[in-house]
């Protein structure tokens, strides 16, 4: 069986993931990373996400492939009986459900948990969505846009910026609360080991992610009455961005007070911070931020991006390169560190991976499958609830999936 190769300090655990497009496969790919056994069950058109191009082959997109490694995917069609039945038998052998539909289609589907606490009362039951179950949106579907709109993320932008409203170019909201998920499936197992007891687990995206923003950005609304209108000065100057060289940019922070010392004796301004009170301390920079990263834009147009990097080193000031989507993948720390890999997928040919960012001295988890064709680990998985071949066929013939070219 596949699943006796896992290593990794979740080895042993099994999750049967009904997830789709990116925050549940996203969250269910850490558990397997961390050797968890990931039976991703899809339905016969299969995951939306397989979807987003560009591909070599249809069904394998990059964001599948990036969301989807170290699972076996399974074909089920839990519209039907022998689907869901199926199913059930999963969910009898299973420590974590994870879903990211509403709980409501989960009830209209059969599944909600007080029909699987029956199944197996040990069960973790994870759901991924959108509101907490005890307010008015709770029935709302919910995306990763419309997450961070109320979550106050694109109002910060035009606040910061003095333009438009947008969002975060990438899907901030669900990698948060797919995290967020990853946490409380943990805890949930933890506290089983204990109880012997499964539990339901809900993680809404809205409420995960205003506890988020707002950890930064409640400012004085954290008092009542208010202080002022909330908001991070720092985070929301519009002088807060990457630094114009003579020829490029560079990302640095000159913070706390050592800093500040070490970069204006580097640059022959050693008095500054005695004679302009603006930068004399970090209140006093805090409250002077606009004016203070204004002048430091000026002085970094002064010298090349190369040379900036050497003197922020010798300064001790944190800085970093700008990077782009094409040049960090030759970052030399993430080189060194073996972050990305060419691997060769059994369909896709070689493609670039990255690896988990974790690492474990004494439960290293194993090298990485890849993410599965559409059904491919069906018969497999199938048998393993102990289907006999005539019966997987049966199913197969009935339905059970739409396309039978990746079943093996």
């Amino acid at each position: 069986m596949e699943t006796k190769l896992a290593r990794g300090p979740l080895t042993g655990v099994r999750v049967v993931d009904m997830t789709s497009v990116l925050m549940g496969p996203f969250a269910s790919q850490a558990l397997g990373d961390m050797g968890a056994d990931i039976i991703k069950v899809e339905a016969p058109h299969g995951d939306l996400v397989r979807e987003i191009g560009p591909a070599r082959n249809e069904g394998m997109g990059p964001v599948f492939l990036n969301a989807n490694r170290n699972k076996r995917s399974v074909v089920l069609d839990l519209k039907t009986p022998e689907g869901m039945q199926a199913m059930r038998k999963l969910l009898k052998e299973a420590d974590v459900l994870m879903y990211n539909v509403r709980p409501q289609a989960m009830a209209r589907l059969g599944l909600s948990y007080e029909v699987v606490e029956k199944i197996n009362p040990r069960l973790v039951y994870a759901g991924l969505f959108g509101f907490g179950q005890d307010g008015p949106y709770a029935a709302r579907p919910a995306y990763d846009d419309l997450i961070q709109g109320a979550a106050t993320v694109p109002a910060l932008f035009a606040q910061s910026s003095g333009g438009i409203p947008r969002y975060v170019p990438t899907a901030i909201a669900d990698r948060v609360v797919g995290i967020t998920g990853v946490n409380g499936i943990l805890a949930s197992l933890l506290a089983r080991e204990r109880t012997g007891r499964g539990d339901k687990v809900d993680i809404p995206m809205f409420e995960t992610m205003v506890a988020f923003v707002l950890g930064d950005h409640m400012g004085g609304l954290t008092y009542e009455p208010p202080l002022d209108r909330g908001g991070y000065a720092r985070q929301l100057s519009s002088e807060r961005r990457p630094y114009q060289t003579r020829d490029g940019y560079i990302c640095a922070l000159v913070y706390n007070d050592k800093q500040w010392r070490g970069f204006l004796r580097e640059i022959g301004q050693e008095a500054l911070m005695e004679e302009d009170s603006r930068f004399s301390t970090y209140y006093q920079r805090s409250q002077n931020i606009d004016y203070v990263y204004g002048v430091l834009a000026s002085i970094f147009m002064e010298r090349t991006t190369a040379e900036w990097m050497q003197l922020l080193e010798r300064a001790d000031v944190p800085f970093m390169p700008m990077h782009t989507l094409e040049s960090v993948l030759d970052d030399p720390h993430l080189k060194a560190t073996g972050f990305f890999n060419l691997v060769q997928h059994p369909t896709e040919g070689p493609i670039r991976s990255m690896r988990m960012p974790i690492t474990w001295k004494h439960n290293p988890p194993a090298e990485p499958r890849p993410a599965p064709t559409l059904g491919q680990h069906t018969r497999e998985v199938l048998a393993e609830l102990g289907y006999t071949q005539e019966q997987i066929d049966a199913m197969l013939a009935a339905g059970a999936r739409s396309t039978t070219h990746a079943i093996q």
